[in-house]
């Protein structure tokens, strides 16, 4: 094993991927970041000569910080059971739209998040209906493109058995239209930015599909409503209400996790972090996050 594998830069190197699974893995920036500073600690616990015999140190990273997120998936489960409303994965900023995010002193994990399609909130969400176990598998698999054999080293099971986990994570995810262009995915968010602000409910209600879902987590912290509004002549309505109780909120197009979102700011403070959906040229899903927690990098 040479000596830069396990020099301090080299393992502080591996830092962007451990985040960039452990984020995948649970939803959150705050709980992937505890996640990978655990890993860290657990390699700077080991007695040196047993650090010199691990061939891979990246690759034991990986399997250590797997396992950390695969015992507190198990525990999330049981803690979102109790969670006040809908629970949605933390909303991810592009840190190139904010001024000074990308200033020299800014180390915030967020920005080392790479912004793929697998971080869409639709596909976070889906990630969301699986076992710990089957998610594991098929994020380390489908997304990173680890080979079954390591991904047993982390599930403790068989090769084959992983396989199956993955496999029948996949069937979760159902087949998806063909993808939205940028561009087009863009112009349908501005057009409900615009909508919204004028308040012109038959002009929303034209750009949502009739049998949108609109979900919203404030986890108990901030008003909003508990259970998804379905239908587009609801949420329609539903945007103007708020709408005419919030004056002074400002609308911004922003990136959210990788595709066309909006933000709404009040005096300078980010309040609520929208991400859309869209098919054929009509919103057909929203998620809005309002947590305060959920929104630290948007700072």
């Amino acid at each position: 094993m040479g000596t830069v594998a396990t020099s301090a830069d080299g393992i502080a190197g591996e830092r962007r991927q451990l985040i960039n699974v452990a984020y995948r893995l649970l939803g959150s920036v705050t709980e992937a970041e505890d996640a990978v500073q655990d890993a860290y600690a657990r390699w700077y616990g080991l007695p040196p000569d047993r650090r010199e015999e691990i061939r891979s140190p990246g690759a034991w990273l990986t399997t250590v910080t797997s396992r950390i997120c695969l015992d507190r998936l198990g525990s999330a489960r049981a803690r979102r059971e109790r969670y006040v409303g809908a629970w949605l994965p933390e909303p991810l900023p592009h840190p190139t739209e904010w001024d000074g995010a990308a200033s020299a002193g800014r180390a915030d994990p967020a920005d080392q998040i790479v912004l793929d399609e697998s971080v869409a909130m639709a596909f976070l969400v889906v990630l969301e209906s699986m076992t710990p176990a089957e998610r594991v598998a098929f994020v380390l698999h489908e997304v990173f493109r680890y080979p079954f054999a390591e991904i047993a080293g982390v599930l403790e099971r068989t090769p084959a058995a992983c396989k199956q986990l993955a496999a029948s994570a996949r069937r979760r995810v159902t087949v998806a239209p063909a993808p939205v262009p940028a561009t087009g995915r863009a112009d349908v968010v501005r057009h409900v930015k615009e909508a919204w602000e004028t308040r012109d409910i038959a002009a929303l209600v034209a750009l949502l599909n009739p049998a949108a879902v609109m979900t919203a987590d404030g986890g108990g912290m901030v008003g909003t409503v508990l259970q998804p509004v379905e239908g587009g002549a609801r949420i329609a309505r539903y945007l103007v209400a708020i709408a005419e109780r919030a004056p002074g909120l400002e609308l911004l197009e922003r990136t959210v996790n990788g595709v066309p979102g909006l933000v709404a700011r009040r005096a300078g403070v980010v309040e609520t972090v929208a991400s859309f959906d869209v098919t054929d040229g009509r919103v057909t899903r929203i998620w809005v996050v309002r947590n305060p927690e959920k929104l630290r990098p948007w700072a």
